[in-house]
């Protein structure tokens, strides 16, 4: 078995020639550049057994040699793909199972018998093998087609695949073949692709999962598997947020940017001193607050202005305030699409990875259940400095009391399978309504802000209608705000 380690990276057809000629390539080469027409075939039972195993099966042709692989395991993270890779040549354009046994791959029980054809990629690739800083790359550009009966997907891509050095080179390969030609990080594998091709299915929501960490972890490994699984989170979800598939898209790229954003905080606090961090957080809190004005307006829109004007169906000034609200909240998304479709986000892609495999050992370290602890008592005491004695007139400091209670959830999220037991659950359901009021009464602060800026002498009179129902609103939510602060006051914490 080998450890397949390769960044894939999609690329248009036109940059693809340029890219091809371009005197950089020839300047890391250290061979010719070869091209083979690959043809593979890849199998799968009819319910896709093996894709829910997170298996993949091929069978490849490149001229006159056939070679079959079955795949398994393995993650993604910003556009590397690090899979477990069993290969072996076989005699014909047939599959080999006693070879495939042989050479350590194993399919499911059950599932030999009831293998078919699912889709074929057909390509031309084009491959050199590059020195680059130490490191021995072989870069490969893709152009061709996946087919699954009649539907077609075009292929045009670049895999630049570990052959000797660190992992983190493919990131600064990468970075430097931005400077020659646009390229977009690809977090989708072909055999992906096939099998949504099959399916007929479109890309599915990806939720906000992170992964369970274990009390042997180091707090280095634990944090990296956590900012990794934010990343993936967040790539996963852009392209149908650009694509506008489903609102739930954009919905989660925030939801993930915001989880991204503690991760990185909490790791400060483990690696002082480091510049690539601190420079890799303020560009995502830039990101997390240009995607949280849109946002703003999104509530502002569909949860203040919309069930107003359901009520009061015939009011023309409501209609005009609406239209004029629209108008500014789809200029807020063009300007947070574009940012999220521009070369910088893909770069920043890129620079995550290049920094988390490049990480080295800060030395000593407490246990990750004692980091964790601390991290919690941290959290529960800003929530507690925020929110003993509030009474809710002040906005600013239910503002200050919600950032602190998502903190907390998120570090809960993050850290809680390290403290089993039936506390957590409860714990977690009370300060999650919490947050959830605290969410409502700043979309209603947020509103009167927005509303201001969209005043003027035309509008006084809908706006002060406006107002007076938000007012409303925001006294029924306060009086659920101090029962909900009263019973997470009266919580235990459960890490203790």
């Amino acid at each position: 078995m080998a450890i397949e380690t390769e960044l894939k990276l999609h690329i248009a057809p036109e940059n693809l020639v340029r890219l091809k000629r371009h005197p950089f390539l020839r300047s890391l080469s250290a061979s010719r550049a070869r091209t083979l027409k690959l043809y593979s075939i890849y199998y799968d039972t009819a319910d896709l057994e093996l894709r829910r195993q997170a298996m993949a099966l091929r069978l490849r042709r490149a001229g006159t040699q056939f070679v079959q692989t079955l795949k398994g395991g393995g993650e993604v993270s910003a556009g590397l793909h690090q899979r477990n890779e069993w290969e072996t040549p076989v005699p014909s354009e047939q599959l080999d199972f006693a070879l495939l046994k042989a050479g350590g791959g194993e399919l499911p029980h059950g599932v030999r018998n009831r293998l078919q054809p699912i889709f074929v990629t057909e390509f031309a690739r084009n491959v050199r093998v590059l020195e680059f800083e130490g490191a021995e790359i072989e870069l490969c550009m893709d152009s061709g087609e996946i087919r699954a009966g009649q539907s077609i997907c075009p292929i045009s891509e670049l895999e630049l695949e570990l052959k000797s050095g660190a992992p983190q080179q493919l990131f600064k390969l990468a970075l430097a073949l931005f400077d020659v030609v646009p390229l977009d990080v690809e977090h989708t594998s072909k055999a992906e692709y096939g099998y949504l091709l099959f399916s007929g299915a479109k890309p599915s929501v990806s939720k906000a999962r992170f992964p369970i960490l274990k009390k042997s972890q180091s707090v280095a490994s634990a944090l990296q598997s956590l900012i990794s699984a934010c990343l993936s989170h967040i790539q996963s979800n852009v392209p149908g947020a650009l694509l506008k598939l489903e609102e739930e898209y954009l919905h989660q790229v925030r939801v993930g940017l915001r989880r991204l954003r503690v991760a990185l905080a909490i790791t400060q606090q483990h690696r002082t001193g480091d510049a690539e961090l601190t420079a890799l957080r303020e560009q995502v809190t830039r990101l997390c607050v240009e995607l949280g004005r849109s946002r703003e307006w999104d509530v502002f829109v569909t949860q203040t202005l919309a069930p107003i004007l359901a009520r009061l169906p015939d009011h023309g000034g409501l209609r005009e305030v609406l239209s004029a609200a629209e108008r500014v909240r789809k200029h807020r998304h063009a300007g947070m699409e574009a940012s999220l479709a521009s070369q910088d986000f893909q770069r920043l892609l890129l620079r995550f990875g290049a920094w988390m495999h490049g990480l080295q050992s800060a030395g000593p370290e407490a246990t990750l259940e004692k980091f964790a602890t601390h991290i919690l008592d941290k959290r529960s005491k800003q929530v507690l400095v925020h929110g003993t004695g509030l009474l809710g007139e002040d906005p600013a400091q239910l503002h200050a009391l919600r950032i602190s209670c998502k903190k907390l959830r998120y570090s809960i999220d993050m850290f809680g399978a390290l403290f089993p037991g039936p506390k957590s659950g409860n714990y977690l359901t009370v300060l999650t309504e919490l947050q959830d009021i605290l969410g409502v009464l700043n979309d209603i602060a947020v509103a009167h802000r927005l509303l201001a800026e969209l005043d003027n002498a035309a509008r006084h009179d809908t706006l002060a209608l406006v107002r007076g129902w938000m007012e409303h609103d925001y006294a029924e939510r306060i009086a659920e705000f101090r029962k909900a602060w009263d019973r997470y006051a009266a919580l235990k914490e459960f890490w203790h």
